[in-house]
């Protein structure tokens, strides 16, 4: 079987301390803002366009440093983090489908969450977690809580 591999963006988007996460109906678990990278975009304009669709926000990415110099070309702000997700798995464990996600973190200027885009959650499928409330949730995945308290962090930092 050929596996099908996707390419998806998704932020981190931080406000004082806290991050937006939303509970995905289809998928059954909390997630922050993202989804797939048009094929004329930039893995950070999808990024953006993510974070503005589903949550009406503007974003500012972190922009780590990049140092490499080419004539033809020029080097793009790396991701914070780049994973693999399986999103389809039979049951004979073949893998149909798959995500290679640019993860990203991000501030936002306010929490109030207005969707912009067609088919996106409700304002109030949204809720905003501080660390201890990361932590203190059974219905987190790990990932999600890692990641989520390291865009804290990174944020608080810059």
């Amino acid at each position: 079987m050929e596996t099908t591999r996707h390419f998806t963006a998704t932020v981190y988007a931080v406000h004082e301390g806290a991050v937006a996460l939303h509970h995905h109906d289809r998928l059954g678990k909390w997630v922050a803002p993202g989804g797939h990278v048009d094929r004329d975009e930039l893995p950070r304009e999808a990024a953006r366009r993510e974070v503005r669709e589903e949550t009406g926000l503007a974003v500012d990415l972190l922009e780590p440093e990049t140092t490499v110099v080419a004539e033809a070309g020029r080097e793009l702000p790396p991701a914070e983090h780049v994973m693999l997700f399986d999103v389809n798995v039979h049951p004979d464990g073949e893998v149909g489908h798959q995500h290679v996600d640019f993860v990203y973190f991000g501030a936002v200027e306010s929490r109030d969450i207005s969707p912009a885009g067609d088919d996106e959650a409700d304002s109030d499928a949204w809720e905003w977690f501080a660390p201890a409330d990361l932590r203190a949730s059974d219905e987190l995945e790990s990932v999600v809580v890692s990641l989520s308290t390291e865009a804290i962090d990174a944020v608080a930092s810059r």
